[in-house]
């Protein structure tokens, strides 16, 4: 009869401990990813816009460069 009460508390202290939903521990994960593994998961997502708006700021950066190069020549 003990061991059968004993069963039953651990049993009903398990759902005490993880009373989250299976949807909130991935909503849970996915918040826990990186910077880096959002922006790379975003980037596949939206796929040629990203690529495009990549190539802009290189450009971006680079036409920066050269024109301070030639303006403090």
């Amino acid at each position: 009869m003990s061991m059968n009460i004993q069963d039953q508390s651990s049993k009903s202290s398990n759902v005490e401990l993880n009373p989250q939903s299976p949807q909130d521990s991935n909503n849970k994960a996915k918040s826990q990813d990186g910077f880096v593994k959002l922006a790379m998961r975003n980037m596949v997502k939206k796929g040629s816009t990203s690529l495009f708006h990549f190539g802009l700021t290189v450009l971006g950066v680079f036409g920066t460069l050269i024109g301070l190069a030639i303006i403090f020549h």
